[in-house]
């Protein structure tokens, strides 16, 4: 069996426990990935988003592309909240994303906007979500574990918070946003 492999043998057996959709977001990162760096339709987003005007001029319908791709992204977070409701949690409760959707803001800008980057950003936020669980359940052993068992469990929950403040704050200025992100898009008029 594929598990018994030393080395790899337990990370193959962890992803195999995950749900249908946490094992797909990982074909998806990649596909986008690809997609978005290697394809036709890569290479008209990237130019809607960066100069949507050059975009328009060499035959690009720069609105629909738009709306498609919002259209897509929509999916993507739906996806997101079906995992959130269905495999993390099995329940819904009102507020159950505790600003998670920020953390994901910053993870993307972290990552300038790559879904690779992105990825690899999330990671680490993960990381810094999971500490305070560990600390709960078993913290280090020695003076260590008993330092961090005895500050109050909010400031392990506060983590992911503070990376997300200091990486919006200005940790990772250098990386530059889409020229035309967010901003509306209007043709010009015909003469």
């Amino acid at each position: 069996m594929l598990t018994d492999l030393p080395v790899i043998g337990w990370i193959l057996a962890m992803f195999l426990n995950l749900g249908p959709i946490a094992m797909s977001t990982i074909v998806l990162i990649v596909g986008a990935q690809i997609w978005l760096f290697r394809s036709r339709w890569g290479l008209r987003t990237r130019a809607v988003g960066e100069h949507p005007r050059a975009a328009e001029t060499v035959g690009i319908d720069v609105i629909a592309l738009r709306y498609r791709n919002v259209i897509a992204g929509g999916m993507l977070a739906g996806l997101a909240g079906a995992y959130l409701s269905i495999e993390a949690t099995n329940s819904f409760q009102i507020g159950m994303t505790a600003g998670r959707g920020f953390i994901a803001l910053a993870a993307m800008i972290m990552g300038r906007w790559t879904p690779i980057g992105a990825f690899a950003s999330a990671l680490l936020f993960a990381l810094f979500l999971q500490i305070s669980q560990v600390i709960k359940i078993a913290p280090p052993p020695g003076s260590l574990g008993s330092i961090m068992h005895s500050l109050p469990a909010q400031i392990w929950d506060a983590l992911p918070y503070i990376l997300t403040i200091v990486v919006l704050a200005g940790v990772v200025g250098r990386g530059i946003p889409p020229a035309a992100d967010g901003q509306p898009y209007e043709r010009e008029a015909a003469a």
